[in-house]
């Protein structure tokens, strides 16, 4: 048997949880409703959502970001990821010492990353 003659299957799981997620923020849910409603955690949430953007969709959480962060607080982390070479959370997290959360951080990347990625 040749490779080219080789089927793969999936359950579609991985697909059925991206549309839910894609959904849901489109409908501008809190994202803890979204995650809870499919019992994870926010922090699994949160790697399910960059998974899906470094996939190259977009996800417009704006409204989530605009809930946590005021506009000065984006406005500085917005600068801090245009101008970095790398958008490793914990360089950010170092760089910032504390004045954001892991979790705000990570949101705020996913944001960034939605708007500025080609």
């Amino acid at each position: 048997m040749r490779p080219d003659d080789l089927v793969v299957k999936s359950t579609g799981t991985n697909s059925a949880l991206k549309l839910y997620i894609i959904q849901n923020i489109d409908r501008k849910l809190p994202l803890s409703d979204i995650s809870s409603a499919k019992g994870m955690t926010m922090t699994d949430f949160i790697k399910e959502m960059e998974a899906i953007v470094y996939s190259g969709t977009k996800l417009n959480i704006n409204y989530w970001i605009d809930e946590i962060l005021d506009e000065d607080q984006q406005e500085e982390l917005y600068e801090y990821f245009i101008e970095s070479e790398t958008d490793s959370i914990s360089s950010a997290l170092e760089e910032f010492d504390g004045d954001y959360e892991d979790e705000e951080m990570r949101l705020y990347r996913i944001k960034f990353i939605s708007e500025v990625a080609n």
